[in-house]
């Protein structure tokens, strides 16, 4: 709900029928989507999410400018910018994993970490909780709209990626890593599914976020220490002697997104991925929870 509209919610709404409650939950979640969607921030990210791609592109058409193939160095995870000449699509896997291992999970941590924060430092968190959405909900409400920005940014990676492969690169079938071939419907639809994978990996990060957002009033400082422990965290999962908990760390299986283009798809790195995903999201949703509903709200 955007802070403006919040200022002036009576009070007599708590005791609307509880037929209307699913129906005003939707309307908060709607306006609390257009808020954090309108905010200059959250377009600034988005463009610098969307230029990544594009500068991926024209990097490699002007190193292999004779269409020669890119020798594929320089970057980390799998090696599809290899490929990226031959196939336009593999500007989508590319930019993916380029822009998991920090772009996108750093625009999350943003996101989330003003989700209350931001609220409580602007003075508007209180005017939130005069109208009948009740704290569960609105924090509810919050972390679904920090979901759909996951969901949002990666598609925008995704897209942009998609748009420059075709304009720079021919589209056709695609090379699985396996070295088998599909149908370039079949390689679009491995796409979707990459990006749908990538953004269920910022889930962890998102619950962090939130968790972090209920501890201050500081949007800024809340931000800054989810991008922190980000930043941290990716740290401690390149440390070999690290090795007994780098399982248990939410960075960890990222890039097993790459096993989707395997033929036939290796599974087993993808479930572990989504399952600690799953746990950070319960462990830290419910910290987050604990937290907000007995804090003193003074602003």
């Amino acid at each position: 709900m955007s802070r403006a509209e919040t200022t002036g919610a009576p009070a007599t709404e708590a005791a609307r029928p509880t037929a209307l409650r699913p129906l005003w939950t939707l309307g908060l979640l709607r306006s609390e989507l257009v808020t954090t969607l309108r905010r200059w921030r959250t377009l600034v990210l988005l463009a610098v999410l969307a230029a990544v791609p594009v500068l991926i592109g024209i990097a490699v058409r002007v190193e292999t400018g004779d269409g020669g193939p890119s020798d594929g160095g320089g970057g980390g995870g799998p090696a599809f910018i290899a490929q990226v000449t031959n196939n336009g699509l593999f500007l989508v896997f590319t930019a993916l994993a380029a822009t998991l291992p920090f772009f996108l999970p750093m625009a999350v941590g943003v996101i989330a970490g003003d989700a209350v924060a931001g609220e409580a430092g602007a003075g508007t968190l209180r005017y939130l909780l005069v109208a009948p959405a009740g704290r569960t909900r609105l924090l509810l409400t919050k972390y679904a709209t920090v979901l759909a920005f996951c969901l949002l940014a990666t598609l925008v990676v995704a897209v942009s990626a998609l748009a420059a492969g075709a304009l720079l690169f021919p589209l056709g079938e695609v090379t699985t890593i396996s070295g088998t071939r599909i149908g370039f419907g079949e390689g679009l639809l491995r796409a979707l599914l990459i990006a749908l994978a990538v953004a269920a990996s910022l889930i962890g990060v998102a619950a962090l976020g939130l968790f972090v957002s209920t501890l201050t009033n500081s949007g800024i400082a809340a931000m800054a220490t989810t991008v922190g422990l980000l930043i941290t965290v990716q740290i401690l999962d390149q440390i070999p002697q690290l090795h007994a908990v780098q399982p248990y760390l939410f960075s960890h299986y990222w890039l097993s997104f790459a096993d989707l283009l395997r033929d036939p798809v290796l599974w087993d790195d993808l479930r572990r991925n989504l399952g600690l995903q799953a746990v950070y999201a319960a462990v830290f949703g419910t910290a987050a929870w604990a937290r907000f509903t007995t804090k003193d709200i003074t602003a």
